[in-house]
């Protein structure tokens, strides 16, 4: 689906702003009270396991759901009235796409119906990455060439706020890299680009902030080096042929134990006392610490949801998507 209407200058001030949301689905509540405030021109990321309110945030951020609880404003506006007035351009995963039409035909279609001329359409085909499939079907179109044709009907309106699902789902490592470089240099000009990903890479290296979201309330949110940071603890990685593994688990500020061969990798609240433990008391060699990463950081942060989820499906027979 792609959410595409006609633009007008935005007023000044914040460009997403929810106060105490809540959303409830009968018994269920789904969205827990966020607040949460994103100024113009931030690459905002918001993460979270299956069931964290991801979606019914997004939702309610393109006024196709209402809060039960709480308020939320885009550019100032109710969200309805932002997406009315051409504030907002979403790029969702799935729908939206004519598969009888070519690449070109689809974004020429969409420019006229904006009142655009056939310039911006051929130039929102360079700026997607696209301009060499022009003439290829929709429908012989991979799933990553058609999310890159829904990012260029998005950029037509030249929205101020422009919302991803997963949009490189599908694409290679160098289109996805290609994707994000043209996200970052719209962002420079001033949109504000929110994001949901399962890309946690992509997170950590093209957000400004990173938002994780658990049980639809937002439990960290800050820069990827600050989340990083508040799931304490460090990696401290070795050779130590023959480890006991036993032994390592027994060592105190110790949360958990790799063994891959000769190499021994343990995640550990105090990395410097463990350092000195493998150093002085066992054959240890090339030593390294270091932080954290994103996924490791998502995995401390939402562990229990996670095992919550997985427990669940494993009961229903479900694959679980991580």
């Amino acid at each position: 689906m792609t959410v595409i209407v006609e633009s007008e200058a935005p007023p000044r001030g914040l460009a997403v702003e929810l106060d105490g949301v809540v959303k409830r689905f009968g018994a269920v509540t789904a969205v827990d009270g966020i607040s949460l405030r994103i100024r113009p021109g931030e690459v905002v990321a918001l993460l979270g396991p299956n069931g964290a309110g991801k979606t019914s945030t997004v939702d309610m951020l393109l006024g196709l759901s209402t809060p039960s609880q709480g308020s939320v404003r885009v550019y100032g506006r109710p969200p309805r009235e932002a997406v009315a007035l051409g504030l907002v351009s979403a790029v969702m995963q799935t729908g939206g796409l004519l598969k009888d039409y070519t690449v070109e035909e689809t974004v020429r279609l969409t420019a006229v119906l904006f009142g655009r001329p056939a310039g911006e359409a051929d130039a929102a085909l360079e700026r997607a990455g696209i301009g060499d499939i022009r003439r290829r079907l929709v429908g012989k179109c991979s799933g990553g060439q058609q999310q890159r044709l829904r990012f260029a009907m998005a950029l037509l309106p030249d929205p101020e706020l422009l919302i991803l699902d997963e949009p490189t789902t599908g694409m290679d490592v160098g289109g996805r890299h290609e994707f994000w470089s043209a996200i970052r240099a719209d962002a420079q000009s001033g949109r504000t680009v929110v994001f949901a990903t399962h890309y946690l890479e992509e997170a950590d290296a093209y957000a400004d902030r990173v938002v994780f979201v658990r049980r639809g309330r937002i439990v960290a949110d800050g820069t990827a080096a600050q989340v990083k940071a508040m799931a304490s603890g460090r990696t401290v990685r070795a050779t130590l042929p023959g480890a006991d593994e036993r032994a390592l688990r027994e060592l105190p500020g110790v949360d958990s134990v790799e063994v891959r061969g000769d190499t021994v990798i343990l995640q550990a609240a105090d990395a410097d006392a463990v350092a000195r433990h493998l150093l002085t008391a066992t054959t240890a060699r090339d030593l390294e610490i270091t932080s954290r990463n994103l996924e490791q950081a998502f995995l401390a942060l939402t562990a229990d949801d996670i095992q919550e989820h997985d427990e669940r499906t494993a009961d229903e027979g479900v694959g679980v998507r991580r």
